[in-house]
């Protein structure tokens, strides 16, 4: 493992406790440095809004995140049950699994992925979500590495729950509900421009992403600005 990516990845999770950040971005580079520092072939998050509904917050990759909607849509897998009970689901082999989640383990395998890991975003009694880890292979997770998933998992809800007032759950509440609309729009941007250059929706988003930080501009003003066409974007728009 990249012990200076690992220290680097904690610093950049904890970081946004004091700083105003774009939570997008923010879980995607959760699930992408848990991808890039455990032994996962994707990951995903998934976040309850004020109702308690789960939704799709970021992922991986598209596979991934397809995978979670399935979950959601068909109210099964072991993401919806992690987030549930607060607990870790483990599951090393999903071809063991076609009786507790039957529709669940067919659309995984299908989707490349044989094992998964799904560790609670939680902070002592509150669960607001869940980190979901998919493997390619199965076979026994490994200890080590799912405890250092479920501590990226942790450093990132603690940032989640930053405002530590009397008011932190309606605060937290606004923060996802406004960050459930921003998905809105990223999603919309992400089809335009994978048509209008041709490429694939995980192009389009690392193209969306990389803008945005080039130009210090929020995920989510730059996905409006790209959809109504209010803002000049020399290198995006053309």
């Amino acid at each position: 493992m990249n012990q200076q990516l690992l220290a680097k990845t904690f610093v950049e999770l904890a970081d946004n406790l004091v700083t105003d950040f774009d939570l997008i971005d923010f879980l995607r580079l959760l699930t992408d440095r848990c991808v890039g520092l455990l032994d996962a072939s994707a990951a995903g998050v998934l976040l309850a809004d004020r109702d308690g509904a789960l939704h799709v917050m970021a992922a991986s990759d598209e596979q991934a995140r397809l995978l979670e909607l399935f979950q959601l849509q068909n109210d099964e897998g072991p993401c919806l049950e992690c987030f549930h009970t607060g607990a870790p689901v483990l599951v090393p082999d999903l071809s063991a699994e076609t009786l507790q989640w039957p529709r669940f383990a067919v659309a995984a395998q299908r989707s490349g992925f044989t094992a998964v890991q799904a560790l609670p975003m939680r902070l002592r009694d509150e669960v607001v979500g869940a980190l979901n880890l998919f493997h390619a292979e199965p076979g026994p997770i490994e200890p080590a590495g799912t405890l250092i998933a479920q501590a990226l998992a942790d450093v990132a809800t603690i940032s989640l729950l930053q405002q530590r007032s009397t008011r932190r759950s309606t605060v937290l509440n606004e923060q996802l509900q406004a960050a459930l609309n921003s998905r809105v729009l990223i999603e919309q941007a992400k089809g335009k421009l994978a048509e209008r250059q041709g490429i694939d929706m995980e192009q389009a988003f690392t193209a969306l992403r990389g803008y945005a930080r080039s130009h210090n501009l929020r995920l989510s003003d730059l996905a409006r600005a790209f959809i109504d066409g209010s803002e000049p974007l020399p290198g995006l728009a053309a």
